[in-house]
């Protein structure tokens, strides 16, 4: 794929280097176009080294050749990382005042962009009516993260990794349309069910799986309903967040859903019992030395959209399946996993063994994807497995 790599004058753009590096090390033709302000921060003989390509920023030279049409008709994706406040003005704006910005007002490819920026930068209004200016023209924004910046200070505006932008800009360029226009409603996390007005019944979901998904599914160009059950991390700009607490709350949240969804992807660890009775107030240990509790089982929540959604083939339901592997049992996980694709109704089931605490929490994670016709095993990152499983979902949605 030939890529060329934009680079605005902020701090970040010594990360630029290691993009560049990551894009040629996986067979990729790359050009890099640095403002003047860029060489500031960064020098033209590292990214010459990195790109294995010269690096003429000046709009000005090669005028007989047209060179800033060139560029941009020969490129297949352009990646922009930094991009400072002020590129994103001019690039709203339609400015096209040195190299880059010309070659983007040219360009037919696909523009990923990296904003970086200061969070007070970040989060005032020019800024972001900039960035819905670029959104709705296409350019597919990666936002910034949270994390220390220039000096002492910390919040939003880190740019996104390297790995990350690499490996999200090269899926935009070839899978942006997969999911475009297609519903997908997400639940993630783990509901919580009061014993009294302090304590609760739960689990060790953290909802990392399920933002994963979230972000790969708007990679994808899909519109996301992220529901999300007592999730503490950082949520991507999905298009609808309902947060929950209880198997009630999600439940309701589900069902308003249900109408609009083209695929309902449910990681969520939903609690299998709750109180009968919540106690009012609170429990002390001196009023209650010994305490049993009544436990009724909570609804079956992928077992209600199943049955409303009756002989329909929409939307699409994947279920999860968090297996405890016991040495007097002999099944397989996928054994196990297809009994579940049967008792819910479903079309897909996503299943890993947690036991001895992995998983939960963690990066990286380890899963079969079954469903009638199929079982794909798929190991990485839980952003790496999440288009594992987008990929099944697409294939269900084209049967």
């Amino acid at each position: 794929m030939r890529i060329l790599v934009g680079i605005t004058g902020g701090i970040a753009a010594y990360k630029s280097a290691n993009i560049i590096r990551l894009l040629t090390e996986a067979g990729h033709d790359v050009k890099v176009l640095p403002t003047q302000n860029a060489l500031k921060f960064i020098g033209s003989a590292t990214l010459e080294a990195l790109s294995h390509n010269s690096i003429d920023p000046d709009l000005y030279t090669q005028v007989a050749d047209v060179k800033h049409i060139k560029l941009a008709q020969e490129a297949d994706l352009v990646i922009v990382a930094p991009a400072t406040a002020a590129f994103l003005a001019r690039y709203a704006q339609g400015l096209a005042d040195d190299l880059l910005t010309n070659v983007l007002m040219a360009t037919e490819a696909k523009v990923v962009i990296a904003p970086a920026m200061h969070t007070a930068m970040w989060d005032h209004p020019a800024t972001v009516q900039n960035i819905q200016t670029l959104t709705n023209r296409g350019v597919f924004v990666l936002n910034p993260e949270s994390g220390r910046l220039t000096g002492s200070d910390t919040g939003i505006g880190r740019m996104v990794e390297p790995e990350d932008i690499v490996r999200r800009a090269l899926i935009f360029a070839k899978d942006v349309q997969q999911l475009a226009g297609k519903q997908i409603v997400i639940a993630a996390g783990g509901t919580r069910e009061a014993i009294d007005e302090v304590r609760f019944i739960g689990n060790h979901s953290s909802g990392k799986q399920g933002i994963a998904l979230a972000q790969a599914a708007l990679d994808r160009g899909a519109e996301v309903t992220f529901i999300a059950a007592n999730i503490d991390l950082e949520i991507p700009a999905v298009q609808k967040l309902i947060r929950v607490a209880s198997v009630s709350d999600l439940e309701q949240a589900l069902h308003l859903a249900f109408e609009s969804a083209d695929a309902i992807i449910m990681p969520a660890a939903v609690s299998d019992y709750r109180l009968a009775n919540p106690i009012i107030g609170k429990l002390h240990r001196a009023e209650n030395p010994d305490l049993d509790l009544h436990l009724t089982a909570n609804p079956d929540l992928l077992s209600e959209l199943s049955a409303k959604r009756a002989s329909s083939v929409r939307p699409v339901l994947v279920g999860f399946a968090a297996e405890v592997a016991n040495e007097s049992e002999s099944e397989s996980l996928e054994i196990r996993a297809r009994k579940k694709l049967e008792n819910k109704g479903v079309d897909a089931v996503v299943a890993n063994w947690v036991s001895r605490g992995v998983v939960f929490g963690q990066d990286d994670t380890d899963v079969l994807i079954v469903s009638s016709g199929s079982t794909i095993s798929a190991t990485g990152s839980k952003y790496d497995v999440a288009n594992s499983i987008l990929n099944s979902i697409h294939t269900l949605l084209e049967s």
